[in-house]
């Protein structure tokens, strides 16, 4: 079979590795693709948010199977133009895209649903930010209605930061505070028949503590040790499977990749957020961790096959994953800055340590930073203190002028806390 991806990010580089490992897949191509995907997958280009575009170019290459990784080409609707020309594609359509790309329609299916989640008041003017933010109080949550690459969301304690936040965006949701920590739980589905992956846990701020600005991933981990064993089946009964029920009975089933994130509150579990697709950095262990071969899970999810597939296989092995990312990491990301190391890793750490790639690109024979995050360091271990210890190791070989990265990413679950 030959598969698609479209994409140019971490979260693709791990696909497009689990996928390139998969005996069923005769050729891979990714779209455009970036430095680090150019290894295992041929590259073309193509503008990932013309639907037109990536139908002909799968089309074109005889693709069997179309991966649409991004969040931003899924609400414009790519997928949908791939199956309009009869191609298999894993991602939800438009209108079922906009679980993510509308944080007031997630809201409102989560209430058809029965789903547990924080209250809300979506605003638009002035008066109503001022009222919403004074009904919930501090720690004040408010939350961009629209897509924002991971950082729409401002949760802080100053009324001002976050009424400035609310006035800067066209339409906000602000919501009560959720207490206890968060997981990321991914479900592959084909708008019946849903299938859990293995919880994760990422991390949010920039800087070690869980301090400084929120911003799309800094680093991850799976399993979570300290997690209810129930946890899955929980979160599949109270919130996967009735959301896809929900968004079928309201004609806009949602066939593709649905992401849950948690808060583990004191009240029980609670939905923060939905995401349309693979998130990042959380894909990168989830996938590392993955025994069955990916691509047959996919097409099935695609063809409206899902309840044929078997229960997924998993390794023992614990991953972690750190973020890798530019000077001034989530304000303005300086880019351009060449990136040495990556070939001590391929030669000293593999195969139990890789480097996916995000935000780069190739200037003749030299690596650089193209983006905010750049790379993502991912290591797998017996338990999560040796795969910690390998990623760091790796981590410590990669040398970017400017560079950050967090030093505690599993550093608590490592310690049984």
């Amino acid at each position: 079979m030959k598969v698609l991806v479209i994409g140019g990010g971490a979260r693709e580089h791990a696909l497009c590795r689990s996928l390139s490992l998969d005996p069923d897949v005769s050729a891979l191509y990714c779209a455009p693709g970036n430095a680090g995907i150019a290894e295992v997958a041929e590259l073309r280009p193509v503008d990932a948010l013309d639907g037109d575009a990536v139908a002909r170019l799968a089309t074109e290459l005889g693709a069997g199977l179309v991966v649409v990784g991004p969040e931003a080409p899924l609400v414009a609707g790519v997928a949908d133009a791939v199956r309009a020309v009869g191609i298999p594609v894993f991602g939800p359509s438009a209108e079922a895209a906009q679980l993510e790309g509308s944080k007031a329609f997630a809201k409102d299916v989560m209430a058809g649903a029965g789903v547990p989640t924080a209250r809300s008041y979506v605003c638009t003017t002035p008066e109503e930010v001022d009222e919403a933010l004074d009904a919930f109080g501090a720690p004040y949550v408010v939350k961009d209605d629209g897509l924002a690459a991971g950082k729409g969301v401002v949760v802080t304690e100053d009324r001002a930061a976050a009424r400035a936040h609310a006035l800067a965006c066209d339409r906000v949701v602000i919501e009560e505070f959720l207490d206890g920590p968060e997981v990321s739980l991914f479900a592959i589905t084909d708008g019946v028949t849903v299938l859990p992956l293995q919880p994760a846990q990422d991390f949010k701020r920039a800087l070690d503590g869980d301090e400084g600005p929120n911003t799309g991933g800094m680093g991850a981990y799976s399993p979570l040790p300290w997690a209810d064993p129930k946890l899955v089946d929980e979160v599949m009964a109270s919130v996967l499977q009735p959301t896809v029920d929900e968004l079928r009975r309201r004609g806009t089933p949602f066939s593709g990749l649905l992401y849950a994130g948690l808060a583990i509150t004191s009240r029980g579990v609670r939905v923060i957020e939905f995401n349309a697709r693979f998130g990042d950095p959380e894909t990168q262990v989830v996938l590392a961790r993955l025994k069955t071969p990916l691509a047959s899970v996919l097409l099935n999810a695609a063809r409206g096959t899902l309840d044929a597939e078997p229960p997924l296989s998993w390794r023992a092995d614990a991953a972690v994953t750190v973020v890798i990312a530019s000077h001034n990491y989530p304000e303005t990301p300086r880019t351009g800055d060449p990136i040495e190391g990556l070939a001590e890793v391929a030669a000293e750490d593999a195969p139990t340590a890789y480097v996916l790639h995000a935000g780069t690109r190739r200037e003749g024979d030299a690596v650089v930073s193209a983006g905010g995050r750049v790379l993502s360091v991912t290591a797998t271990g017996s338990d999560l203190a040796q795969a910690r210890e390998r990623a760091y190791k790796a981590v410590a070989r990669i040398r970017l002028a400017g560079s950050q990265h967090r030093t505690d990413i599993a550093a608590k679950a490592a310690e049984g806390r």
